[in-house]
């Protein structure tokens, strides 16, 4: 009997030592993070001061790789069919929740092929009009545009993106009708110039413009409202309580990375995160780091699935 226990105490060991020894060497070599956006977008600034973090601890170079197409498909894709040795991580939003849904025939399994290493931040969303719209907050807009249904028109930079499904989803819960206008980027310059009437976007991108009287803020998409801009109201608190959408960016690996090497990853991201330096530098932006566990993340990645789900379905939604 004690011939059992001690072979299966030497069989144990025999399994964790290589652990252990793959995260003590882990990095060999640089790390690369995929982007799958354009570059010059929200997620690039907190990309890469992430990654300056990360490089200092991990003690290797983060090389940020923009690789966009497909709606962001095309760069996860590079990321889940990567050597899974952590050395290849992709940088997601949104879209990846979305997209499980959207895109047909995805050609990587959303939940199955990519493991979570944790989310990094948020960011708030604004809905913003133009100054000619008589209405003064949101509740006047809603029952203005359910007095002239089909008159008003928002924009989103196309269909299927955040900016489309926050907008669907603010129609379904207020029960008006509004027109969409997707836009192959943004839509601003025809905000101000009065061709269209409201759009969604980043709050950091359109503070300024709300802060100028160029555009008129109707309602933040967070359940409260943002340190960058504490004088305006969310929606939520405008007759709509629960609605809670906000822009968010997390990090993820290929599934078969071992444990210990998403371990170190989740850890040195949580450190980045909490880091006063980062902290600082995302609220002059008004971006709200997130350090959390993997499993946060997953469910995070599981509830936002199931919440797009609902909105692609009842508003019919597809690809361009």
């Amino acid at each position: 009997m004690n011939r059992c226990i001690d072979f299966v105490v030497l069989l144990t060991c025999a399994v964790a030592v290589p652990e252990v020894a793959v995260a003590q060497a882990f990095p060999s070599r640089p790390i690369r993070v995929i982007v799958p956006f354009p570059p010059g977008g929200t997620i690039d600034p907190v990309v890469r001061r992430v990654g300056e973090e990360l490089a200092k601890a991990l003690g290797q170079p983060v090389l940020i790789e923009n690789k966009p197409g497909g709606g962001t498909v095309i760069g996860v894709d590079a990321a889940a069919k990567s050597r899974p040795d952590g050395h290849t991580l992709a940088a997601v939003a949104n879209s990846f929740a979305v997209n499980h849904t959207l895109v047909p025939r995805l050609p990587y399994d959303t939940l199955k092929d990519l493991r979570p290493v944790g989310l990094m931040t948020r960011v708030p969303n604004v809905l913003v009009g133009n100054p000619s719209i008589a209405a003064k907050d949101l509740r006047e807009l809603i029952a203005y545009a359910k007095a002239n249904p089909g008159k008003l028109s928002y924009a989103s930079p196309g269909n299927g993106t955040i900016q489309h499904l926050m907008g669907e989803s603010l129609k379904s819960a207020a029960g008006v009708n509004i027109l969409h206008v997707p836009y192959k980027g943004t839509a601003i310059n025809d905000l101000l110039g009065g061709q269209i009437d409201l759009m969604v976007g980043n709050l950091p991108a359109l503070l300024p413009h709300v802060r100028a009287g160029r555009v008129k803020s109707f309602g933040v998409t967070t359940s409260m409202r943002s340190q960058a801009a504490p004088g305006l109201p969310t929606v939520a608190e405008q007759g709509y309580p629960g609605f809670d959408t906000s822009a968010w960016f997390g990090l993820v690996v290929p599934a078969a990375v071992p444990d210990p090497i998403a371990v170190r990853l989740n850890t040195e991201l949580v450190r980045a995160l909490s880091s006063s330096a980062i902290r600082k530098s995302f609220a002059a932006q008004g971006i709200e780091p997130i350090p959390g566990t993997p499993e946060e993340f997953g469910a995070h990645i599981r509830s936002e699935i199931a919440k797009y789900a609902k909105v692609i379905k009842e508003a019919n939604i597809r690809l361009d």
